[in-house]
């Protein structure tokens, strides 16, 4: 299964504050541990809110916004997106990160859809084309 895990952000992650060279290291070092377990797919963090956009749906109309946002408690500063068995494994791979911030930090560990969840609804016609889709971005990576 995958799962996507986020760093929620904090005062400091959204004054722009960057990870001291302690950190960044130890983070490497757990990064590395990710990749020779087979588990990290993909890893970055995220600029402060305050150089983000939303776009509020309402039917037809949009909305722009534009950041910071007031919530930061509902924010996230950085992400990885893991190939784990089961959510018990993912949450034992965050007991081992190093705190992600100074202070009291959050991590929150979110199941990925996959194709099969999504039922009747999700026709084969559908999955080729997402299927397809999927294959054009993997081969743009660099």
């Amino acid at each position: 299964m995958r799962v996507m895990v986020m760093v929620k952000a904090n005062k400091d992650s959204e004054a722009g504050m960057m990870p001291k060279q302690e950190l960044l290291a130890e983070m490497t070092r757990f990064n590395e541990e990710l990749v020779k377990a087979g588990v990290l797919l993909a890893a970055d963090g995220l600029h402060p809110s305050m150089r983000g956009k939303r776009v509020r749906f309402s039917g037809d109309k949009r909305t722009l916004i534009d950041g910071p946002f007031a919530e930061t408690k509902e924010l996230i500063a950085g992400y990885w997106v893991w190939q784990v068995k089961s959510m018990e494994e993912a949450v034992e791979w965050v007991k081992r990160c190093p705190n992600p911030q100074e202070g009291e930090s959050e991590i929150e560990i979110r199941q990925v859809f996959e194709a099969e969840d999504f039922g009747p609804e999700f026709t084969p016609e559908l999955r080729k084309r997402e299927e397809r889709m999927r294959a054009e971005t993997a081969a743009r990576k660099p």
